[in-house]
């Protein structure tokens, strides 16, 4: 019998255990997401000029991402 699985991005989000950031060089975040099976997911966002650097912006996108 084949069953029906729908992968919501709350199904998703409820999967990471912890989340941790890290900005690099000048314009850069990385994003590091462990999961509750403690797999590993990174991710990065960066801006064009270090002038429009904003932490919160670029953590969310990452995260996002």
């Amino acid at each position: 019998m084949e069953q029906d699985i729908k992968l919501t991005m709350e199904k998703i989000f409820d999967l990471i255990e912890k989340k941790e950031f890290f900005k690099l060089g000048q314009k850069t975040t990385v994003c590091l997401l462990t999961l509750k099976n403690w797999f590993e997911v990174v991710t990065s966002s960066a801006c064009i000029k270090p002038e429009d650097y904003n932490q919160e912006i670029w953590e969310t996108i990452s995260y996002k991402k």
